[in-house]
């Protein structure tokens, strides 16, 4: 498949504050991951290794399908960051070109590097190497199109939430699956049967391939292509939705039918503005919120259903 990588190079008094806004717009469109460039790189744990890129200007760069709606969707992004531009002290230029996916999935390496996520769970790359230390989790990614790093706040703070509420023996949904990570995370903290959901097919590929390498038995999971919960029949101890605010929130009106009774749900890639939206809905259908967590700007919330 063919690509296009919108690159926007950008200069802010707030870099930090319009990255987090620029890469919005991309979560907008519906990517799964975004790449943000910034002269002050921050070291992984194998920093070492010496072979970190250091950017000499802040970017952000998201990668468009070629397809239909290309030129629209690049119309649309030019037209939000010139309201962005309104509203941030920025200036930006934005550059396209084609990509194939190939290509993406080698250039993207140099961005990924080991880390620790907990005290316990490390994410490490398929192609860099690390030698685990004692009681820690390993989890090997390999995020192809589907993104899904481990590194990117609201998938850290999944994962650790994953980690905090799992109960040996739980049954774990995942809904935007993306590469797959959380479903790993799930497997390797004692889940007994997951299902994960994504309506993209590669990222169910990817997401299965990343299952497989991490040696999860293939009889305790299921990866299948779907449009959030529609396809489920089953009930789970534990649903995960790391998707946007306005998914979550359509997602809750039939959430309750996944869950098993006492059931928690766990949901991310909510951005900070509208934060208070996916608590009202969460509250309106029967939720009480058992924790609040912000990194970044970034929020994850976990309810149970009352």
């Amino acid at each position: 498949m063919k690509y296009v990588e919108a690159r926007i190079v950008f200069e802010s008094s707030d870099a930090a504050a319009a990255a987090d806004l620029i890469s919005e717009i991309f979560y907008d469109f519906g990517l799964q991951g975004v790449i943000v460039e910034s002269p002050e790189a921050e070291a992984g744990i194998d920093w070492a290794e010496n072979d970190v890129t250091i950017f000499k200007e802040n970017a952000v760069i998201g990668y468009f399908p070629k397809n239909g709606q290309l030129p629209e969707r690049c119309r649309m992004l030019e037209h939000r960051l010139a309201r962005l531009k309104q509203t941030l002290t920025m200036s930006f230029q934005v550059s396209y070109h084609d990509i194939d996916e190939q290509d993406w999935a080698e250039s993207w390496k140099q961005y990924f590097f080991t880390e620790k996520i907990t005290d316990t769970i490390v994410i490490n790359p398929s192609w860099r190497q690390y030698t685990a230390k004692p009681g820690e989790i390993i989890i090997e990614i390999d995020p192809g199109m589907a993104f899904g790093t481990g590194t990117h706040p609201t998938t850290r703070m999944c994962i650790a939430l994953i980690e905090k509420y799992i109960q040996p023996e739980d049954t774990f949904l995942d809904i935007g699956t993306g590469s797959g990570i959380l479903m790993i995370a799930a497997a390797k903290l004692g889940a007994r049967a997951m299902t994960g959901i994504d309506n993209d097919e590669m990222a169910v590929s990817v997401a299965r391939q990343n299952l497989i390498q991490n040696h999860i038995a293939p009889e305790i999971y299921e990866a299948k292509t779907g449009d959030l919960v529609n396809s489920v029949t089953a009930e789970y101890s534990l649903v995960t939705a790391n998707i946007l605010s306005e998914i979550i929130v359509t997602l809750l009106d039939d959430v309750h039918c996944v869950l098993k009774p006492d059931g928690i749900f766990i949901c991310s890639g909510i951005i900070e503005p509208k934060q208070a939206m996916v608590e009202e809905k969460l509250q309106a259908c029967g939720f009480e919120i058992l924790e609040v967590r912000i990194e970044d700007e970034w929020v994850a919330i976990v309810s149970r259903l009352t």
